[in-house]
């Protein structure tokens, strides 16, 4: 089971850059190059006996685009994907922040 998992995670670290970076596409006489956010996750296990199984899963948000003008490239965001891809930071953080501010505030009655 270990070499499945081992194989997989050769394959997926030799994209690289290729999974975050689309191919260069015209559109409307201007040249873009999309880009996303892509995370990959593997894993696996087995006992003395030789019996486990492993699994794994990514995701691609597409999180907006390089545009070609005459100044140069220029990174144009996709505000619906880079709201959704910052969300859960955003909501930990925030609740980090009110983890902090509760124990303060415990802190202050005794």
């Amino acid at each position: 089971m270990a070499n499945i998992v081992e194989k997989i995670a050769q394959q997926v670290t030799s994209v690289g850059a290729k999974a975050s970076y689309g191919e260069p596409v015209t559109v409307g006489g201007v040249e873009l190059v999309p880009v996303a956010l892509v995370w990959f996750g593997f894993g696996g296990g087995s006992d003395e006996a030789e019996q486990g199984g492993g699994g794994g899963g990514g995701a691609s948000i597409p999180i907006g685009a390089y545009v070609r003008g005459p100044d140069g490239a220029r990174f144009v965001p996709n505000p619906v994907a880079l709201a959704t891809a910052l969300a859960p930071i955003v909501w930990s953080v925030s609740w980090g922040i009110v983890g902090v501010a509760v124990a303060m505030a415990s802190k202050r009655r005794k």
